[in-house]
C-alpha cells in the first residue's frame, strides 16, 4: 500500500546522494497519484485515519499537481526523474 510514498522517499535519498544533500526542486504527481499518495499517507501515518488533503511537502520537497504529468521528480538541475516505472 505504501509503495508512491517509499518510491517518493527512495527518489529523493537517491537524489541526495548524488548531489551532495541537496533539495530536488519539486514532485509533480498527476491527480490519480495525488489520490494514490493520500491513501500511503493514511497508511503510513495511521491506517485508522483516512487522509483527505496532500501536504505541501514530502519530506521538504514541494508537491505539486498537474493533469498532464506522469510522475515525477524535478531534480535540482531541471532533470526530470519517473517516479514509477
Amino acid at each position: 500500500m505504501t509503495t508512491l510514498y517509499l518510491q517518493m522517499t527512495d527518489k529523493l535519498s537517491a537524489h541526495w546522494r548524488a548531489h551532495s544533500n541537496a533539495y530536488p526542486r519539486k514532485f509533480v504527481l498527476s491527480p490519480a497519484l495525488r489520490d494514490e499518495y493520500l491513501k500511503c499517507l493514511s497508511w503510513v501515518t495511521d491506517a485508522r485515519v483516512r487522509v483527505t488533503t496532500i501536504p505541501e511537502k514530502h519530506m521538504g520537497v514541494t508537491i505539486e499537481i498537474d493533469e498532464a504529468s506522469p510522475g515525477v521528480m524535478v531534480a535540482a538541475d531541471g532533470t526530470e526523474v519517473a517516479l514509477q516505472g
